[in-house]
């Protein structure tokens, strides 16, 4: 048989079939208004939602990095899927867009389908954070590519906005509050630093990650496995409550990066160290690798994974409508006349 020849080639046809019967009622839980049909197609198919006048489809796409190499190390699979969607969702929510469905794509070195299903229940669990639905992906087998027990792990998200209302930055002004929502933790950048801070590429890796840490109050490898948290719900929510005037998403490259990114010509951030609480693991890993300040802010969120400009009357309603969303919330600073950029002061 054909299956048995590619099975000696290191591809097992059937183990992919079994994968994609255990991975059913998960996706299924994700189903929203639009799904046309269910997995088992070529291409997942969607309806654009009724009620837009203009409507503009927002899109993006990312992986997880060698975050994944954690899991790897401490065969944990579960949660890996949902830093997969934040970091796509979490995007196409900047522009005011509400993310639509999600496909993902899975490279194994050997395809285990009980280690498949645990990845894509993470990834249905982030798609019910988000409230998309997971219309689709891929499974692909590579012997010879991936070592057997790795993977990687990207995905892709489709959100819709009205054009009138797209969050691109145009209403910022001088004086706004800057409300910085509070992160789960390093979420998915800057680990291959993390990595050499905590000594995981060696033959100590696993001790190392089960050392329990009193700051952290878990050990070291659930600490860094904490999911990416997902903030599309809350943000739609200020949007629609609040209203927001621009916002930026701190993922690789940290404040530094990201912040400007947000900024129209002619305006620049003050965010004020000390209005909000940095999470322990950044003393840790600043500790660590006696990294320089700035250093930490471009490369980590440092306790915020994503900031909004709101009027400066709105401000605390701003922060109690997070809030009640259950999110942490702090007015971390104020946008000023400048050149693009962002002090930390």
């Amino acid at each position: 048989m054909a299956t048995d020849a590619y099975k000696s080639a290191g591809v097992d046809v059937e183990a992919g079939y079994e994968s994609v019967r255990l991975i059913k009622d998960d996706v299924k839980r994700t189903a929203i208004e639009g799904v046309i049909g269910g997995i088992g197609g070529f291409g997942g198919l969607f309806e654009i939602p009724k009620g837009y006048n203009e409507p503009v489809l927002v899109s993006g796409t990312d992986g997880v990095g060698t975050k994944l190499k954690i899991a790897f190390l401490m065969d944990k699979h579960d949660t890996i899927g949902q830093d997969c969607v934040a970091m796509c969702v979490n995007d196409v929510a900047c522009s005011g867009a509400k993310p639509l469905f999600f496909l993902d794509y899975l490279a194994v070195g050997k395809n285990v389908p009980e280690k498949v299903a645990e990845i894509v229940k993470g990834v249905a669990d982030g798609c019910v954070k988000a409230g998309c639905a997971l219309v689709g992906g891929e499974t692909a087998e590579m012997p010879g590519f991936y070592p057997e027990g790795e993977y990687d792990l990207a995905g892709f998200s489709v959100g819709v906005v009205e054009k009138s209302k797209i969050t691109d930055g145009k209403n910022a002004k001088e004086g706004d509050k800057l409300i910085g929502i509070a992160s789960s933790g390093i979420h998915s950048n800057g680990y291959s630093l993390v990595r050499k801070l905590f000594d995981l590429n060696g033959k100590n890796a696993k001790e190392n990650l089960s050392e329990y840490s009193d700051k952290l109050g878990s050990t070291i490898g659930e600490a860094l496995l904490t999911p990416t948290r997902i903030y599309v719900k809350p943000l739609l929510k200020l949007i629609d409550e609040i209203g927001i005037n621009t916002v930026s998403h701190i993922t690789g490259g940290g404040f530094i990066e990201n912040v400007p990114r947000m900024l129209p010509v002619g305006l620049k951030a003050v965010i004020r160290k000390g209005t909000w609480d940095v999470l322990p693991i950044f003393d840790i890993l600043r500790e660590k690798g006696d990294i320089p300040e700035a250093d930490m802010y471009n490369t980590f969120n440092m306790g915020i994974g994503m900031i909004v400009a709101v009027d400066a009357g709105k401000a605390d309603d701003a922060v109690k409508c997070l809030e009640a969303a259950g999110e942490k919330a702090y007015i971390i600073g104020e946008l000023a006349k400048g050149s693009k950029d962002v002090e930390i002061v």
